[in-house]
């Protein structure tokens, strides 16, 4: 078969298959998170404390497991992709190009989804998930699993948020980058971004004004406002590649 000759050589069947199982893990990762920003948390606003509770038990455990090692499959199938350019001087080269520029972009907000997924919302969901079984036992609630609750899902709106920006970058990496020109500027163009990461990230985990500060409450409140803060956000960084770093 032709997909094993010089499997792994740069471009070879080794980085299709890489690819592929990027791209797939990837879309059960960012799909997964979806479900629970765009259903599940609506969903659960509507029922009552012991549907909730039962949800929180059956459906939503499942699909964290799920989730979490997507993520780990994600990351570190991209990370091969990366290594699979070559030798380190080809990584380099390529790293310090237009399409060097982009990937990074995706790749910061990718490593900080990553971060939220197991320092952050699997942490709190444990708390939560355990109260909600307690629960079910005829046990008491933890008295901790609300905040537990509020920190999850403050993360989860963050990475969804962060999502958007991030997919664009992973497909403009592969589609288009490759036509602009060397990147200038390129300290001014990672400072900006990595600046406006960390604002939105911080405000998030309610390091900036605790976790109902003005900014949360105006972007991560309502899911259908995230999803248009992550696309203002994809603009604004496009536009920043645009004429700052191309």
């Amino acid at each position: 078969m032709q997909l094993f000759d010089g499997f792994f050589d740069p471009g070879g069947g080794w980085a299709v298959i890489s690819r592929f199982t990027h791209v797939l893990v990837g879309l059960t990762w960012v799909g997964l998170l979806y479900f629970f920003n765009v259903v599940q948390a609506p969903a659960f606003a509507e029922l009552s404390d012991g549907a909730r509770n039962e949800a929180l038990r059956t459906v939503t455990a499942r699909a964290l497991r799920w989730f979490r090692w997507a993520s780990v499959l994600t990351v570190a199938f991209g990370l091969l992709l990366v290594v699979g350019k070559g030798d380190g001087e080809q990584i380099g080269e390529y790293m310090r190009s237009s399409q060097g520029y982009a990937i990074s972009t995706g790749m910061l907000l990718g490593v900080v989804m990553f971060a939220n997924v197991w320092t952050v919302i699997w942490p709190a969901q444990k708390v939560v998930i355990a109260s909600a079984t307690a629960v079910a036992g005829g046990g008491e609630a933890d008295p901790e699993a609300p905040t537990a609750a509020r920190r999850a899902a403050r993360a989860s709106r963050v990475n969804a948020l962060f999502s958007i920006p991030m997919l664009w970058f992973m497909v403009f990496t592969a589609h288009l980058a490759a036509i602009y020109d060397p990147p200038v500027n390129k300290g001014a163009y990672m400072g900006v971004v990595i600046a406006v990461v960390a604002v939105l990230q911080l405000s998030a985990l309610g390091r900036l004004g605790g976790l109902d500060n003005s900014l949360n409450r105006a972007v991560l409140d309502d899911h259908r406002r995230t999803i248009a803060a992550g696309f203002a956000m994809l603009v604004g960084v496009q536009m920043l590649y645009e004429y700052v770093l191309a």
